[in-house]
């Protein structure tokens, strides 16, 4: 029988990798738990699991922030907009309560 037991977790190459993998690691945590003799493999792989969560939820802080701002830089480089949605929403971005763009 060929490998595949864990979706060919073993040939993850990168974060995107990891993220579609993320039952599988699971999974596999799991397995080298019970296993009695891989607990150090354990740890690392639920380590890992861990700080891919922390990634996401910080990632999608900063997207969420951030969109505006990509949204404005985008339309004034695609001639839909101007340089005064860029400062707008920079504006927003730091939070500028007055509306005017920050120095």
């Amino acid at each position: 029988m060929s490998g595949g037991s864990y979706n060919y977790l073993c040939y993850a190459q990168d974060l995107e990798d990891l993220q579609s993998h993320r039952h599988e690691l699971e999974a596999m945590a799991a397995r080298l738990a019970g296993l009695g003799y891989a607990q150090d493999a354990a740890r690392e792989t639920e380590e890992l699991l861990l700080l891919l969560r922390q990634w996401e939820v910080r990632a999608a802080a900063r997207l969420q922030r951030l969109t505006a701002v990509w949204k404005a830089v985008e339309w004034w480089d695609s001639c839909d907009s101007g340089e005064d949605g860029v400062q707008d929403a920079l504006s927003k971005y730091r939070g500028d309560t007055e509306g005017t763009p920050a120095p």
